[in-house]
């Protein structure tokens, strides 16, 4: 499995950027409280993995002008159209939909009952995301404060309110699977059945080919196939996926508290496996976020068999200055390559190669 490992940190005050709600322990009517998590008897701050996801898919969409896949709503579910191939974003997040299709052959003809009629099934198709994410999480304790709000702006009383606000440095983590993104499987297995038969032969007629699937072998122990986008296509949504983190932008109460969610420290690396290894670089000191370049040289040395070619790393000037000297050292020594975070991104994307 060839990966894209990423690690980002980033820096907001006064800030509200997840809301959990109504806070029903507010002497106040109307409050809202954020979303926060315990870790050590304190309360941190978070994004959920949902919301810095759909900053990033919403990214896609405004930002790389890709075609969304529509929303389906029936009854109490709502679903995508699950067309990996016309939309990207289904194919890099991933999808679970379920509904009637036609009942389709080997050969992809469609079956007939004896009127003549094309047979119908439940189709389910699922994809597991080539991206995944963690959670944006603060690193060091900042207690959240609820802040007394009010509108004033009509006749009479003012209308009294509270929402919770923080000042974090952030961390979260995100791996995108480069071998599987434009690839389609149809093992019957959750997660696995991608696409229907009636899809591949869809596909196969407007440009797709069957390669090998890397993970997966049959009861013979040769691999299984997959149905493959061209190769340009499939390198395009990787490389808008990372491009797009340069101008992530999302987050609620954004109207009064508005706050930059794009990196103010960023790491990128290609790897060999699915296992992510940053998730340790930022720590808390004396209440105090800190990047540890120390964590970073041990991790560059115990999973040394596993990157591909140089680590990334880019930082902005005026955060955790006290780290620049030692990430340059290792620049220097041509262990990292180290610059600016939107100069990172962009020489780290020249260096993807598809599986």
């Amino acid at each position: 499995m060839k990966t894209i490992q990423g690690f980002v940190l980033i820096d907001v005050d006064v800030a509200a950027l997840n809301n959990a709600g109504g806070d029903n322990s507010s002497n106040l009517e109307n409050a809202i409280v954020t979303k926060k998590i315990k870790k050590g008897g304190k309360e941190y701050p978070y994004v959920s993995g949902q919301a810095w996801r759909y900053w990033w898919r919403n990214t896609l969409g405004t930002q790389f002008n890709w075609q969304m896949s529509p929303i389906i709503r029936e009854k109490k579910i709502a679903f995508t159209e699950a067309d990996p191939m016309k939309y990207p974003d289904d194919d890099v997040f991933g999808y679970m939909r379920a509904k009637k299709v036609e009942e389709i052959d080997d050969q992809g003809n469609p079956v007939l009952d004896n009127k003549g009629n094309a047979k119908m099934k439940n189709d389910t198709l699922t994809r597991i995301s080539p991206l995944k994410n963690s959670a944006l999480i603060g690193v060091a304790y900042n207690p959240i404060v609820q802040n007394w709000a009010s509108m004033t702006r009509q006749d009479g009383d003012a209308v009294p309110f509270g929402i919770d606000e923080y000042c974090a440095v952030m961390k979260g983590m995100f791996s995108l699977n480069i071998d599987m993104v434009g690839r389609f499987s149809l093992i019957n297995r959750t997660g696995y059945t991608n696409i229907s038969l009636g899809m591949k032969k869809e596909y196969c007629d407007n440009g797709a080919s069957i390669a090998d699937d890397p993970l997966a072998k049959n009861k013979d122990g040769k691999p299984l196939e997959l149905v493959s986008l061209d190769d340009d296509t499939r390198m395009k949504r990787i490389q808008d996926t990372i491009y797009a983190i340069k101008t992530l932008s999302g987050g609620a109460k954004q109207t009064t508290n508005m706050a930059d969610v794009t990196p103010k420290l960023i790491i990128l690396a290609s790897f060999n496996s699915g296992n992510h290894p940053f998730s340790h670089l930022a720590k808390e000191e004396r209440g105090i976020a800190k990047f540890s370049v120390e964590a970073l040289e041990e991790i560059m040395t115990d999973y040394s068999d596993q990157f591909i070619g140089k680590i990334y790393v880019g930082k902005r000037k005026g955060f955790m200055d006290e780290i620049e000297e030692g990430l340059q050292k290792l620049a220097n020594e041509g262990k990292i390559k180290f610059g600016p975070v939107n100069s990172i991104i962009d020489d780290f994307v020249k260096t993807i190669k598809l599986g």
